[in-house]
């Protein structure tokens, strides 16, 4: 029995990348909805992946038991196609053939993006590496995922992105990345519709994840005091706010009616109610409007 504090009760969720960031606050805030959430990556307490980061989806997991769910960490790279079919076969026999919530959130492209050089300046395997890492990945996930999702004829897959215009995101193959996970949704919601299985990509605006609040020396506790060194980040969200988005479109009965289309936390909120972790309702495309446009121009329409 669900209720409307817990409207995924039952359901059951795979987060694909979920050990940091966006990932984990969209487990979490699935978790908090009440969905039995599969957390993967290859970040995990029986090892670091290259990203050689602290954060595990051990205590991703644990986050989303706390949060009211079921949290289950299973360590997976998500660019074999030989461990993401185990993981799909380990969800069919588990949850009885059930799998309710895709989210293709792998990425780990930070330490492969170059900022500084045109596409002709740029390292060619470590461009195409990052497209391996954050669009094949997103692929051979969604191969072994869906199955289960067709054969039940239900079901959401959610593609996280950065950006929901074609505006360019300042880096060659960056912008690949993040717009072809876009047309992931897109080409995912046309083989899927006939299924009743719907597909979107969903952006963030100023994510305050692990490693940005690092890169500003402040904790979640104190993120404000990084505003004064750029103004922008006053106008950020938390990873919460972009789960509470991912889980408010999976409670919702005519989310069909969204498949196909690129969707941003700053439009969501004005549909669905949610705030971030503080009551804040932060819109990032509204402060672009008003602040960041005369300098850099508008963000476009959304694709």
């Amino acid at each position: 029995m669900t209720s409307d504090k817990r409207p995924l009760t039952g359901k059951v969720a795979l987060v694909a990348g979920g050990t940091r960031g966006g990932g984990r606050g969209i487990a979490v805030e699935l978790g908090a909805a009440g969905a039995i959430v599969y957390v993967t990556g290859r970040s995990s307490t029986s090892g670091r992946s290259d990203l050689d980061r602290p954060e595990t989806i051990e205590e991703t997991a644990e986050q989303v038991s706390a949060a009211g769910g079921t949290g289950i960490p299973v360590r997976t790279d998500h660019s074999s196609p030989q461990q993401v079919g185990a993981l799909a076969g380990r969800i069919a026999r588990e949850q009885n053939g059930r799998l309710d919530i895709l989210v293709n959130s792998v990425w780990g492209g930070d330490p492969l993006t170059d900022w500084e050089h045109p596409l002709w300046e740029q390292n060619l395997e470590t461009g195409l590496r990052l497209l391996r890492q954050a669009v094949e990945t997103h692929v051979i996930t969604s191969r072994f995922a869906l199955p289960l999702m067709v054969a039940r004829k239900s079901g959401l897959v959610v593609e996280i992105t950065d950006g929901n215009t074609a505006r360019y995101r300042g880096s060659f193959f960056y912008d690949l990345a993040k717009s072809a996970v876009i047309r992931l949704a897109v080409a995912q919601s046309a083989e899927l519709e006939p299924y009743g299985v719907a597909a979107v990509a969903i952006t963030p605006g100023f994510l305050r994840s692990e490693a940005v609040l690092e890169h500003f020396g402040v904790t979640e506790a104190n993120w404000h005091e990084a505003a004064v060194e750029d103004p922008n980040f006053a106008y950020s969200e938390s990873p919460a706010y972009l789960g509470r988005a991912v889980a408010a479109l999976a409670a919702d009965p005519g989310i069909m009616a969204r498949t196909g289309r690129a969707l941003a936390t700053w439009s969501l909120y004005e549909e669905y109610g949610f705030t971030d972790t503080d009551g804040r309702q932060p819109d990032f495309a509204a402060h672009w409007a008003n602040a960041l446009e005369q300098e850099y121009g508008p963000l476009g329409d959304p694709l």
